[in-house]
């Protein structure tokens, strides 16, 4: 089965950098997206970042365009989102979600049909 571990959250400082990690096994299709999203109380969950295994492509939201980042090494299985002049609006749990082929739009993965992981908790500070 497909397992995504996330590392990275924690309580940061508005203005403050992390950097969030997502280390995928069991994948067993060559042709996949895997993405960030994430989920504040009582608000619908958002895509954040995603990017395509067969081209590389990525996606950002306008909202965090020119602060986040998304990269993958694929020999690791490991995708980052790298996060840089955090706000408070930042604040959310962020998952990564994969799924075979995704949306081709947009390199996200299907959320319906994904496999997601637990979850890590980015908390920023005014």
């Amino acid at each position: 089965e497909v397992q995504l571990v996330e590392s990275g959250g924690g309580l940061v400082q508005a203005g403050g950098s992390l950097r969030l990690s997502c280390a995928a096994s069991g994948l067993t299709f060559a042709d996949y997206a895997i993405g960030w999203f994430r989920q504040a109380p009582g608000k619908e969950r958002e895509e954040v970042a995603c990017v395509s295994s067969s081209d590389g492509m990525t996606s950002v939201a306008d909202s965090v365009k020119g602060r986040f980042a998304i990269s993958n090494d694929n020999a690791k299985s490991t995708v980052y989102l790298q996060m840089n002049s955090l706000k408070p609006e930042d604040t959310a749990a962020y998952y990564c979600a994969v799924s075979a082929y995704g949306d081709p739009a947009t390199a996200c993965p299907r959320e319906d049909l994904a496999s997601w992981g637990q979850g890590t908790q980015v908390t920023v500070s005014s």
